[in-house]
């Protein structure tokens, strides 16, 4: 009986003192910044970049924590082929990959997004602006490194993909009365 007392004095303090320990860590005005630290290392659920590709346009914007950062010309989908239009999420990031569908094309920084559809690098950078994949979004492969990164850094969940085949008219006030 007092073996099984003594045991669970023991493990009484040890508690006590681990909840002392981290009551002082939590609430230590000193150890904000520590705390932030930990915190901004923990991934955002939400998408905090989102990736828009206009197939009209062929450009693709990224926006980070609601801030436009880049705007780069892109290929998407020659004729005959298709960019699925709709929206993502990252399925696989690769950095090195090649293509088992089109002879071991390249395609580096390759963030899957719809099965076999992907954002990656290109080396035919003179194509940029105009439509010449057989879907995937090519890009600069500087570029494609940069938001690869991004993501990478963030994690896969912080990525949301939108592609649009049609663009928005702009809203127009109505001229008759």
């Amino acid at each position: 009986m007092g073996w099984n007392r003594n045991l669970r004095g023991f493990f009484m303090k040890r508690t006590l003192a681990a909840a002392a320990l981290l009551s002082a860590l939590l609430l230590a005005p000193a150890q904000a910044d520590d705390r932030n630290a930990v915190l901004a290392m923990v991934p955002d659920e939400s998408p905090s970049i989102v990736v828009t590709i206009s197939v009209p346009r062929q450009e693709l914007r990224v926006v980070v924590d609601g801030v436009e950062m880049y705007v780069w010309p892109v290929s998407t989908a020659r004729q005959g082929a298709i960019t699925p239009a709709g929206t993502f999420k990252a399925q696989l990031l690769s950095a090195n990959h090649f293509s088992r569908l089109f002879n071991n094309a390249p395609m580096p920084f390759a963030i899957f997004y719809d099965g076999h559809y992907a954002i990656h690098g290109t080396t035919a950078v003179s194509m940029l602006g105009r439509p010449a994949s057989m879907g995937c979004t090519r890009l600069h492969t500087d570029n494609a490194k940069k938001l690869f990164e991004m993501v990478q850094k963030r994690g896969q969940k912080s990525l949301q993909v939108v592609v649009v085949r049609e663009e928005k008219p702009a809203a127009t006030a109505s001229l008759s009365r």
